[in-house]
């Protein structure tokens, strides 16, 4: 038999005779690897997660005229240049508004229009009682609702002025959706806190209250219109009437739109930079603002949620540090006369401490292939009950799982070797 196969099967031959010495050692690595391999597969989903459920509470980039276009609004193709340049820096969903100030059953209010599916996909959290607006129906807003006692299936009329966009022919630098979070990002990067009623109220040069523009000029003329819905967000929408497109076109011709809102899967550095590089561009003839709010709040609970991962992976290693060496110590504690037989006739402490390196790195691998199986499994049930999401296997995360476990217990096993190495034959055989 050559020395090869001889010091491997003392390995095997070691295991077998400590069944259960070497089940606790496996265990420990096993629990190791399957908390781990758990957490980090999570902990990668989790942040693709919570990304996709922040981005279904509205825009995190709205884009809007500068002051040179602002009258006229975003042309087709501006808003087609503006969709290209965002979603370079990542997948996006978009939705335009367009806004006018309009006579609703005679008195002032802004009413916006939509596309009403882009506008429904992007904002998720809109609370709407009813329908959305539809030929000839429209899209209340709660505060605009209450002032006038409005109800589903009320009849309004509304009627435009040209003269009532006078002060303002667009509304430049009002969201629909997210508008009441947004802050305006200059060149600079800088942020400077405005909302979107407030900001609407400016660029009409009037007062606004419930959404209503001060104004007390009568007229009982304009087109029939029914109350489709009733949306309450808590935000500035609550203050707008929504109709379609077509509906404000045919009320108050053709004009660009006023607002593009963006939600971007891009990071909040990428999304700054977007922003930066979009202001920066005299080509597009746009300004761009960045919903601050919710990017900071998706960064802030993902940041939390990577630090407790840490901590955790931390407190774990070391549990399984402490594990695993326990184990050995008490294997090379009961083995403390073979070692010392096996130095008298000849075994150097290299070898000796070879083979309990090799026999840890044994322990380590079974417990990190078993572990992380069971952590994935773990991992996938925890992802489907809570997440609703499929977690599909990440082999390269597999495989530093298993690694990992090898290098703890060899790490582990680095003290009882020690301890092996200094073990006296002499003594020992006089003991025997």
């Amino acid at each position: 038999m050559t020395n090869r196969r001889m010091f491997f099967a003392m390995i095997f031959g070691a295991v077998f005779r400590r069944r259960s010495r070497a089940v606790m050692a496996v265990v420990s690595s096993m629990v190791g690897a399957a908390t781990l391999f758990c957490l980090a597969a999570v902990c990668l989903v989790v942040p693709q997660q919570m990304s996709a459920e922040m981005r279904a509470y509205g825009a995190n980039l709205i884009v809007t005229p500068n002051e040179a276009s602002s009258a006229a609004g975003l042309s087709a193709d501006t808003v087609s240049s503006v969709e290209k340049t965002v979603e370079a820096a990542g997948s996006a969903k978009s939705a335009t508004y367009r806004y006018e100030t309009v006579r609703i059953n005679s008195a002032p209010y802004v009413l916006g229009g939509i596309d009403v599916n882009q506008v429904r996909d992007l904002n998720r959290h809109w609370v709407v009682d009813g329908k959305w607006p539809s030929e000839g129906r429209v899209l209340v807003g709660r505060d605009v609702a209450d002032a006038m006692g409005l109800e589903i299936g009320s009849a309004i009329k509304i009627a435009y002025r040209a003269s009532d966009n006078a002060a303002g022919a667009s509304s430049s630098g009002t969201s629909g959706s997210a508008g009441s979070n947004a802050t305006a990002v200059p060149n600079d990067g800088t942020t400077a806190g405005t909302t979107s009623a407030e900001t609407q109220a400016q660029s009409t040069g009037q007062s606004s209250r419930d959404g209503r523009v001060s104004t007390d000029i009568l007229n009982t003329d304009g087109t029939e219109f029914r109350v489709a819905g009733i949306v309450d967000t808590g935000g500035s929408e609550d203050e707008i009437v929504y109709a379609t497109n077509d509906d404000l076109t045919k009320l108050a011709g053709e004009r660009g739109s006023d607002v593009i809102e963006f939600s971007s899967e891009a990071s909040a550095d990428q999304l700054t930079q977007l922003v930066n590089r979009i202001n920066k561009s005299s080509s597009l003839g746009v300004k761009a603002q960045q919903v601050s709010k919710i990017t900071s709040s998706n960064t802030r609970i993902i940041t939390m949620l990577q630090t407790l991962f840490w901590l955790v992976s931390v407190v774990v290693l070391v549990l399984t540090l402490v594990g695993v060496s326990t184990t050995m110590a008490s294997i090379v504690s009961q083995r403390r006369n073979e070692i010392g037989l096996r130095k008298a006739l000849g075994a150097s402490s290299a070898s000796v401490g070879a083979e309990f390196y090799v026999e840890s790195a044994l322990y380590g691998l079974l417990g990190g292939v078993v572990g992380t199986g069971i952590g994935y499994v773990f991992a996938r049930v925890l992802c489907q009950t809570v997440f609703e999401r499929t977690l599909s296997f990440n082999w390269l995360l597999g495989l530093a799982s298993v690694v990992l476990s090898v290098l703890i217990a060899v790490v582990a096993s680095i003290v009882p070797v020690r301890r092996a190495s200094r073990i006296d034959p002499a003594i020992v055989l006089r003991e025997e």
